[in-house]
């Protein structure tokens, strides 16, 4: 029974990343140009490169791409990851505060004002959630896509890490203090509890509540933390032993962990929640924490590309990572007499529970691990930007969202730039992508998105609430 649920959950995720790939989008904007003899590699270039993506992109009303060059619609967890980009980029120097602040403090702004009600369009979301994909001109729900927890979850986490970066005594930053508790109050998470008293993964005015809910382990933690410590609409603390309920603790690729396939549900909680040291009732009995579970679902991750039992080209001990991707096509070819199943976006992974693999490689899966391992990320990082950046991969934001060298197959009845001798490489960045890189950098870096969320009293609360304890949190008490 705790297989079917995550399974469903899993196809879920498959099913609802997969509406970010739009084969017949249009692109308004020229492909970024590729920038011939980039400098070798190096930690600050790429977190620099990548937190321009979030300060040059986003939209008239301050809103954050799904994806560039193609550009069909925002994706409100990419805003939330680009709220805490902004702390990033001042504390970087890459921009000033006040620059930062002012960016922060309009972001906030056009989330507050934006319509919110039951109506099936012209509004951006209901009961605080916004919807998964604002259009570009009014940031209103784009065509029928669901109003969506998770994404709503990062948003807010993005709200809180803005909340306890701007603490001075200004007019700018005292109101987006004000902005950011009103957003998250605003949100009434007992909306979402079904009949079995969790979550559901999302609504559609059209049709009601998702049947699918957040259970097992995967990249909603810091849902369930910020629904518990609420202080207006909270979900009662028993959740937490619900979602601990269907979990996978099993053996894979020598190490013992939680299993989940895509590298992205190890990452997204902890990029912004510091698991250190702190445990639930569930990591006391394991005697490790979430972090520690992380650390070995990026190695076995890592041994799992070095077998490399499907043979496909440049896997190894650097250069590596699955995760939710852009693929090269949906097809499937035989390859040295073997079949190969390529797809087009899909949540890749490999644990116990399954693996999907066509031998295409994000390097957001590894960068998003770096402060897990850093001594198996940062050679893989530092390879696959020294290797690929004199190609379309590498260009002025970074690293695109993924590639395959395997899949050479190019066809001049199905010409398609982005296939070469050498493979495919995706034409876009993503927006959930690049949040991991520059969040994750800098938590490895000084540790700022962590500490920033130690101070916020919502974020301990729901920690509390789940039952925490020990290290920090401890400490924390007053």
């Amino acid at each position: 029974m705790k297989s079917k649920q995550l399974l469903s959950i899993c196809l879920f995720l498959l099913c609802l990343w997969s509406c970010n790939q739009k084969p017949n989008g249009t692109i308004v904007q020229t492909p970024p140009k590729q920038q011939k003899d980039n400098p070798l590699f190096s930690l600050d270039e790429l977190e620099h490169r990548t937190f321009l993506w979030f300060w040059d992109l986003v939209d008239k009303n301050f809103q954050v791409p799904d994806r560039h060059p193609q550009r069909d619609f925002t994706s409100i967890a990419a805003t939330g990851f680009g709220l805490t980009a902004y702390c990033i980029g001042a504390e970087r120097h890459y921009v000033s505060r006040a620059q930062a602040a002012e960016r922060v403090v309009k972001t906030l702004r056009a989330l507050w004002t934006m319509p919110q009600g039951e109506a099936k369009s012209g509004v951006s979301g209901y009961k605080g959630f916004y919807y998964h994909f604002l259009d570009h001109e009014k940031s209103l729900r784009f065509r029928d896509v669901e109003l969506s927890t998770i994404d709503t979850g990062l948003l807010m986490a993005g709200v809180m890490s803005v909340m306890s970066y701007f603490d001075k005594n200004d007019p700018t930053e005292n109101e987006i203090r004000e902005l950011s508790d009103k957003l998250y109050r605003r949100v009434d998470w007992t909306f979402f509890l079904n009949d079995n008293k969790n979550l559901s993964m999302g609504y559609h005015p059209e049709r009601g509540f998702l049947k699918n809910e957040w259970i097992g382990y995967n990249e909603a933690m810091v849902l369930l933390v910020l629904a518990m410590g609420s202080p207006t609409h909270p979900i009662p603390a028993d959740c937490w032993e619900r979602w601990c309920a269907p979990y996978r603790w099993e053996t894979y690729k020598g190490q013992e962990h939680i299993n989940f396939e895509p590298l992205f549900g190890h990452q997204y909680s902890q990029m912004y929640i510091d698991f250190r040291g702190i445990k639930d009732a569930y990591m006391s009995k394991k005697g490790i924490d979430y972090f520690e579970n992380s650390r070995r679902a990026t190695l076995a991750q890592r041994s799992y590309a070095i077998d490399n039992p499907n043979g496909y080209k440049n896997y190894g001990a650097n250069e590596w990572g699955l995760t939710a991707c852009d693929g090269p096509r949906d097809t499937s070819l035989v390859i040295n007499g073997k079949k190969h199943n390529f797809q087009t976006y899909s949540a890749r992974g490999a644990a116990s529970i399954r693996v999907i693999d066509d031998g295409t490689i994000a390097p957001t899966a590894v960068a998003g691990s770096l402060p897990f391992a850093p001594e198996v990320c940062l050679p893989a990082i530092e390879n696959m930007w020294n290797k690929y950046r004199n190609t379309p991969l590498v260009t002025e934001y970074g690293f695109k969202d993924a590639y395959n060298p395997t899949y050479t197959f190019y066809s001049s009845n199905n010409a398609n730039p982005n296939i070469t001798e050498g493979g495919w490489i995706d034409r876009d960045y993503l927006g959930i992508d690049q949040g991991p890189i520059v969040i994750q950098i800098e938590n490895h870096r000084s540790n700022l998105v962590w500490n920033l969320m130690k101070k916020n009293p919502y974020v301990v609360a729901g920690l509390r609430k789940a039952g925490f304890k020990g290290g920090w949190l401890d400490s924390d008490k007053k």
